[in-house]
């Protein structure tokens, strides 16, 4: 266990590298996940992190302890609190984040279960709300074409919830890249569509192309889609928000594939 506790430290100095800077983050090739509930998910589903920083007034703390419990010895960091408090993100938290080496997706040769596409969704809210609705819908693989929030920076790792660490996600992917690996129809809701998502067949497995908050799926990806589809909305609003729109059509197939016992 080391303990460091001036900000000359060669460690904090990376700490606050990574907490500061998307750019050292992609540089390093590492991220931090901020807090006791993503650092549990982070381990349960991919094993030990690369350090565990605990700062002095929470390393006995009862929510931490079972945690540290789960770390090598060798890999635990307590960092004194004054320094903590430079590099953790949340407020009134628990003082503990995990550095991890940023999960490399794959990009299959081709791919023929259910995936979803992001096409330069900006928000890093919006992206992890997604990733989180994709996950807990079972899908494995998301796509994150150029110009969409970073995956794994610290508001999208947030609003994910530890989905992060139960999908194949790759970025930086491009048109020439994913769509001539596509062995399943291509899907985009619309509200011009000609059928509701509840009213078309989601039994097999789709692609979801989902795009931009404010100007939609581009037209050199809609050009490539099977078939667009809408949701209503009685209620005479204009637009739904995209992740929430994306969570309809994801559990709009997990209903129709549901079997009955």
């Amino acid at each position: 266990m080391k303990h460091v506790t001036s900000r000359d430290n060669a460690l904090f100095k990376h700490l606050k590298a990574l907490a500061t800077s998307t750019h050292q983050r992609r540089k390093a090739g590492q991220s931090l996940l901020d807090g006791v509930h993503l650092a549990q998910a982070y381990v349960a589903a991919l094993g030990q992190p690369v350090s565990c920083v605990v700062s002095e007034r929470h390393y006995d703390h009862a929510e931490v302890a079972p945690l540290l419990t789960q770390i090598d010895s060798q890999r635990l960091v307590v960092l004194a609190d004054a320094l903590f408090v430079q590099v953790s993100g949340v407020a009134n938290g628990i003082d503990l984040m995990l550095v991890i080496e940023t999960p490399a997706g794959h990009l299959p040769a081709r791919i023929e279960e259910d995936c979803i596409i992001l096409d330069g969704l900006q928000d890093a809210g919006n992206v992890g709300s997604i990733l989180r609705s994709a996950a807990a819908a079972g899908i494995r693989h998301a796509f994150l074409g150029t110009g969409c929030a970073f995956a794994w920076s610290i508001k999208t790792l947030r609003a994910g919830m530890g989905a992060n660490f139960h999908l194949n996600i790759v970025e930086h992917c491009t048109i020439d890249m994913l769509a001539p690996r596509l062995a399943v129809p291509l899907l985009a809701t619309s509200s011009h569509a000609d059928a509701a998502v509840f009213d078309t067949d989601l039994r097999k497995p789709v692609a979801w192309i989902v795009g931009n908050e404010g100007a939609g799926v581009s037209a050199a990806w809609m050009e490539r889609v099977a078939r667009t589809v809408g949701i209503p909305q009685p209620g005479g609003l204009e637009s739904l928000n995209v992740a929430a729109a994306t969570a309809i059509c994801l559990f709009e197939a997990v209903r129709q594939r549901r079997t009955t016992p």
